[in-house]
């Protein structure tokens, strides 16, 4: 399997950007799919992170500004992110996990994306 995340870039604060995760080599409709960030300096620490029954899990940080998506038919999860903070700046990735879900915790994961970096500034 094979992750690929992009969408990232430069934004302003306040603005919006949409990062996709397009996954290969596996169908992952059956799959949990997650989004982690790790910020300079700081730990990766859980986003968000979507069940294969499309039940959606946030991180306090972020609920009500992101929101993940995922399109079986596409093979694609997607990360909308409003409002963008400075805060929010990191390298972003897409995590599959294809055996029993623990959407908040890294160790749930079994395949990784190459990150994207999403910086934040004015």
């Amino acid at each position: 399997v094979q992750l690929q995340a992009s969408g990232g870039g430069l934004v302003q604060p306040g603005g919006s950007l949409r990062l996709s995760c397009l996954a290969s080599g596996r169908t992952f409709s059956r799959d949990g799919m997650g989004w982690f960030r790790q910020a300079p300096g700081k730990e990766r620490e859980f986003v968000a992170a979507i069940s294969w029954t499309v039940t959606t899990y946030y991180a306090d940080s972020v609920k009500g500004r992101f929101t993940i998506s995922r399109d079986n038919a596409k093979n694609t999860m997607y990360l909308q992110m409003n409002s963008l903070k400075p805060e929010d700046t990191a390298v972003y990735y897409c995590a599959a996990s294809t055996g029993l879900f623990r959407p908040v915790t890294e160790a749930g994961y079994d395949y990784w994306g190459q990150g994207t970096q999403v910086t934040v500034s004015s």
